[in-house]
């Protein structure tokens, strides 16, 4: 029965992607911020999408809406659906994966967004250990895990189609270089992430699967805004080269050139998009 199944499903794949013009994009935590920021610039090209969310599912049909929106205003027609799941948990985890089988019968793009922030960002001296598997189990467990889960699914599709080609992409940060003694779990949950990108690049790429990390810097959202003044006379100051907070589009749009397949010699790479937060200067 086994084999059955595996080769029924195999069968929906290929009559679904011969079927269906667009590809689609999975996005975890993508009700608001920089996941919403992904959403909207890859339906505006015209991706069908998969928004997950956490808690939020007010926000995350909205997003759904507007990404609607967003494609028809570009002459697009796209399928968009929500999908609730906590990305800390596994079994959450395999069934976002199995929505996505069952409601589009293929994945191009794995986006890894969700994540949340050090909570109560204790000093390093006082961070709780409590705290600290809390933040890892969303910010870096549930990225590596979604990775394996997708990228066995992607080497499947490409088994039936060698010029197929797929991306994950993890949303790091700057703070996987930056050191802020108050976010440790923070910063070193998303210096994980860095090499978890690397593993996989290496892992998949025989399957034509290329896996990219993009680094922000600091951009709008829920997360920034009880720290926007302290950034506002930052940023003013002269922290980052390009003088203004980031948005969220700003993250899309290098999702974008990365999904569209404009980087295809490049594999396990860091794409900033920070303002030139990067650049030493004397």
């Amino acid at each position: 029965m086994g084999k059955i199944r595996f080769w029924m499903l195999n069968v929906y794949q290929v009559i679904y992607s011969f079927l269906s013009m667009n590809q689609v994009a999975l996005i975890t935590g993508a009700s608001r911020g920089i996941g919403r920021g992904v959403a909207l610039e890859l339906a505006a090209v015209g991706w069908d999408l998969v928004i997950n969310y956490a808690n939020n599912q007010a926000a995350a049909e909205d997003t759904v809406k507007c990404s609607i929106e967003h494609a028809k205003a570009e002459g697009h027609e796209i399928r968009a659906a929500i999908c609730q799941a906590d990305i800390g948990q596994a079994a959450d985890r395999e069934r976002l994966v199995s929505f996505v089988r069952n409601q589009f019968g293929q994945l191009d793009l794995l986006v890894n967004n969700a994540g949340i922030t050090s909570i109560g960002r204790s000093d390093l001296l006082e961070a709780s250990e409590e705290n600290w598997d809390a933040l890892m189990a969303i910010n870096l467990k549930g990225p590596f895990f979604l990775c394996q889960l997708v990228g066995s699914w992607m080497v499947e599709q490409n088994n039936l189609n060698d010029s197929w080609r797929g991306k994950i992409i993890n949303i790091s940060s700057i703070s996987s270089d930056a050191v802020s003694s108050n976010r440790g779990d923070y910063c070193v949950a998303k210096a994980g992430l860095r090499m978890v990108t690397k593993l996989f690049a290496a892992r998949l790429a025989d399957a034509g699967i290329n896996v990219y990390e993009i680094c922000p810097g600091i951009i709008t959202s829920d997360m920034t805004n009880p720290v926007k003044s302290k950034y506002d006379k930052m940023i003013n100051e002269g922290l980052t080269p390009i003088r203004r907070w980031g948005e969220p589009g700003d993250v899309g749009k290098a999702v974008v050139a990365l999904a569209q397949d404009y980087f295809p010699f490049t594999t396990g790479d860091v794409f900033n998009v920070d303002g030139g937060f990067t650049i030493r200067r004397i």
